[in-house]
């Protein structure tokens, strides 16, 4: 299991458009990708779950992968959240 930490820097927060991306990248991986922040938890796929948990600028997000491709999965994730939010 792989986890890493990172802080929201998008002023919008985590709205609808980077949802819909970081879904997408989650996708990609056989990991099970969970996010959690503002004491919720979302699996990485899912984009009503990740849009629910209400994350704005400033919130601290925890990243974890867990599986097969685990290293891969957390490198792509935190590569994606520096550049998009």
């Amino acid at each position: 299991m792989k986890t890493f930490n990172y802080t929201i820097k998008d002023e919008l927060g985590i709205h609808a458009r980077p949802a819909g991306l970081l879904v997408k990248e989650a996708k990609k991986f056989e990991s099970k990708i969970t996010l959690e922040g503002n004491g919720k938890s979302a699996e990485a796929g899912k984009l009503l779950a990740i849009m629910g948990m209400g994350l704005k600028q400033g919130a601290e997000l925890t990243v974890t992968a867990e599986g097969p491709d685990e290293d891969a999965a957390i490198a792509a994730m935190q590569a994606f959240l520096e550049s998009n939010l």
